[in-house]
């Protein structure tokens, strides 16, 4: 749902990789460091990627989620990042008043928070090199930026228009801040996924997309999930609750919508 914009001029050597997990890919773009270090810690980051699949995919029968929803393990014996995303998605779940759940047709089902969990977990692993000044990561089109490509331009992130294929709904600058991710939720790409907390069945509302924007990924994604089960009027003042929050509504009438800061991350 959204695509990187760069740009390369003094920009500082770039390590970039694709990567398909998780159902989708993950593209890797890491500037500045030693690059056989950098390389080392995106091997790292690849591997933890693979090894969420292996833990929370609930197509897989031998995964702990799918062991776990069945009572043949606890949480204690799980990974403990097993118990991390169960008490982040916990506090989703409470700061969305509900509206965020990871209870499908009366099922355990974390999957609504664990890739933009377990993107922000890899790029900040990545962050962490010796000499790396940016990283861009971008999992299956929800985006967690750290730092800056270097140069005097900073990451932008251009949020694909639901109702336009090819098109962009707007473009979003990095710019002033160290980290900033962006998430979008909608129907465009995967039809009618996100599901009413309340009745257990695919959400109606007058949205196509909600795009999300704030400093880590793990909440920006949760945020513009709930935002769209609640509907363009009630999501738009919810959102405009959160702190560090701004978003982008598309009605299915082609109406937008956007919290009061936003145009501040425009650019």
């Amino acid at each position: 749902m959204a695509d990187t914009v760069t740009d390369s001029a003094q920009a500082p050597a770039a390590v970039r990789h694709a990567e398909e997990t998780m159902g989708t890919v993950f593209s890797f773009d890491v500037r500045g460091g030693e690059p056989a270090a950098v390389r080392a810690a995106l091997d790292e980051a690849v591997a933890g990627l693979h090894r969420v699949d292996e833990v929370f995919s609930t197509y897989r029968r031998d995964s702990q989620i799918s062991r776990l929803q069945r009572g043949e393990l606890t949480v204690a014996e799980c990974d403990p990042e097993v118990a991390e995303v169960l008490e982040l998605a916990a506090e989703a779940e409470r700061r969305s008043d509900g509206w965020f759940s990871t209870s499908y047709q009366g099922r355990l089902d974390p999957t609504g928070i664990v890739k933009g969990w377990a993107v922000e977990r890899a790029a900040r692993r990545l962050a962490d090199v010796p000499g790396v000044c940016g990283v861009n990561l971008n999992g299956g089109g929800d985006v967690q930026l750290l730092g800056t490509p270097g140069g005097q331009r900073p990451w932008r992130v251009g949020v694909s228009d639901p109702l336009r294929p090819g098109g962009l709904a707007a473009v979003v600058s990095a710019a002033g801040t160290a980290e900033l991710s962006v998430a979008t939720s909608g129907t465009a790409e995967r039809g009618d996924h996100i599901v009413d907390p309340r009745t257990g069945r695919s959400a109606v509302t007058d949205l196509v997309a909600v795009t999300v924007v704030g400093p880590r990924l793990t909440w920006v994604d949760c945020w513009a999930t709930a935002a769209f089960a609640m509907g363009s009027r009630e999501g738009l003042a919810w959102l405009e609750s959160l702190p560090d929050v701004e978003a982008l509504l598309i009605t299915a009438g082609d109406e937008v919508r956007c919290t009061g800061g936003l145009a501040a991350r425009l650019g």
